[in-house]
């Protein structure tokens, strides 16, 4: 039998004809030379370097497989990552967790109660009916709703030994924790423009603070939020992960995903979230700050003392509230890099997720006067009606 062969220039080149076809030529011509008669196949074929020519062989092509930047490019999401390991709380003793479960429960219901009562006083009391205590009734929702997104989820992990979380529920869980948490922040601004319409201009409060027109402040504040939730979650898990699927986190967030990421596309997209982020964020803070420089001067000029007071304790609670708002913020996205260990990162992420939303209703009810005083009129009066 006559077969032609070929050197390739690979030193250590094998065969290209398929595993089949191979074993059983190689077997054929291994039974000849043990009855006598000699190789079917010289003895160069075994040697390292020798091929078959591929045109007298049946040949096996190569897999086809895109490269995940071309994959980025178009439009193609092959992640081999399915689920994702979340390790925010992996660091922590194991007896530290069960103090830390039922903490941050007390918190979530905590919170879910004291919003839940803000609300429920306002739709019962019809002199609260104005547009400071809807934007308050619309900010205690955009609150339960954040908190439903993280703080379920974190509890269910204190608790479990294997904290994974499918791809689906990470993008869902960033969407609507991005979303009602930029809705928060965009309702803390309109609260800010009612208060500055009612010290500065209130002549001009009922035509500027109209019933439609707060409701379309409102919409377009829940309308916001829904938007940078969208971009930002479609633009990150529009990224190839690759693996490994473990996030140094207790939720799906932006900085520990893109470690995971791999691709030309993914430095495009931190700085595009970025500033998205920043941009809305700071926005915010600047138009408060600048609504509040024109408060403070305005109430400067009222001539008593009792005015001067009396108009800076409506917007006290408010102030109190951006500022511990901004300020946790500031404390997560703003620390140097690399200065802290994984467990005081998540301790940081806390305060923002868990502590910030169980202060604000706190602040609310103690330092709102009239919203106090409605509260001991609708629920203690029916306890202790000879108290009130």
């Amino acid at each position: 039998m006559h077969l032609r062969f070929m050197m390739f220039h690979e030193p250590h080149a094998t065969p290209r004809c398929s595993d089949s076809h191979y074993e059983h030529w190689v077997a054929e011509g291994m039974a000849h030379g043990l009855q006598g008669e000699g190789p079917l196949f010289p003895r160069e074929v075994l040697w390292p370097g020798l091929s078959l020519v591929p045109e007298l062989l049946p040949t096996r092509p190569p897999p086809l497989s895109l490269h995940p930047g071309m994959a980025a490019t178009l439009g193609l999401n092959h992640s081999s990552v399915s689920e994702f390991i979340l390790l925010g709380f992996s660091t922590f003793p194991p007896h530290l967790l069960p103090i830390f479960f039922l903490l941050f429960l007390l918190m979530y219901l905590f919170t879910l109660l004291g919003n839940l009562l803000i609300m429920a006083t306002v739709w019962s009391e019809r002199s609260l009916h104005t547009p400071m205590y809807l934007f308050l009734c619309a900010l205690s929702i955009s609150e339960i709703l954040y908190t439903l997104a993280i703080t379920p989820r974190l509890l269910a992990d204190l608790l479990s030994t294997h904290c994974t979380i499918a791809f689906a529920a990470c993008a869902s869980q960033m969407f609507f924790s991005f979303t009602f948490g930029f809705t928060h922040s965009f309702l803390l601004t309109v609260m800010r423009y009612d208060r500055y319409v009612a010290i500065c201009h209130p002549l001009r409060y009922n035509v500027l603070m109209s019933p439609r027109g707060c409701a379309c402040l409102v919409a377009w504040s829940w309308a916001g939020g829904s938007v940078i939730g969208l971009v930002v979650a479609t633009a990150i898990f529009h990224l190839t992960f690759c693996g490994p699927n473990e996030i140094h986190h207790f939720l799906c967030h932006v900085p520990p995903l893109l470690k995971l990421a791999c691709g030309t596309d993914v430095p495009i997209v931190a700085l595009g979230v970025g500033l998205v982020c920043i941009t809305n964020l700071l926005g915010c803070f600047l138009l408060i700050l600048l609504s509040y420089t024109l408060i403070v001067a305005t109430i400067l000029k009222i001539p008593s003392a009792e005015g001067r007071h009396k108009a800076f304790s409506t917007c006290a609670s408010h102030l109190i509230v951006v500022i511990v708002h901004y300020g946790f913020a500031s404390i997560i996205y703003l620390k140097p890099k690399g200065l802290h260990s994984q467990e005081s990162n998540t301790l940081m992420a806390i305060t923002y997720t868990v502590l910030t939303p169980f202060l604000s209703p706190i602040i609310f009810s103690l330092r709102n006067k009239e919203l106090k005083t409605a509260m001991k009129k609708t629920f203690l009066s029916k306890l202790y009606p000879s108290n009130i």
